[in-house]
């Protein structure tokens, strides 16, 4: 009894298996980005000279990550507390 309605069950749920999104960029903004993601990974764009930070700039970014631990996280957020958002 259970193996025909196995069956019965895959059989059904096939073509929302087959749906799948055309390939490639839906935007010419999306393609854009894709294509300099694609630079970045295969490190086509990288530049010649090495960038390096002096000790005190290394400093001063350690210290502004540091200062983020500083403020307390609220326990409750409240939901009034901001802008409104238009629904047409």
């Amino acid at each position: 009894m259970k193996l025909p309605m196995l069956c019965c069950t895959a059989l059904l749920t096939m073509p929302l298996a087959a749906q799948a999104i055309d390939a490639g960029p839906a935007s010419p903004q999306q393609q854009e980005t894709e294509g300099w993601l694609l630079l970045q990974s295969r490190n086509l764009a990288a530049s010649p000279q090495p960038q390096s930070a002096t000790p005190t700039e290394r400093e001063l970014a350690l210290q502004r990550w540091l200062k983020k631990y500083h403020y307390e996280i609220p326990d409750l957020y409240d939901p009034d507390a901001g802008g409104k958002v238009e629904t047409k």
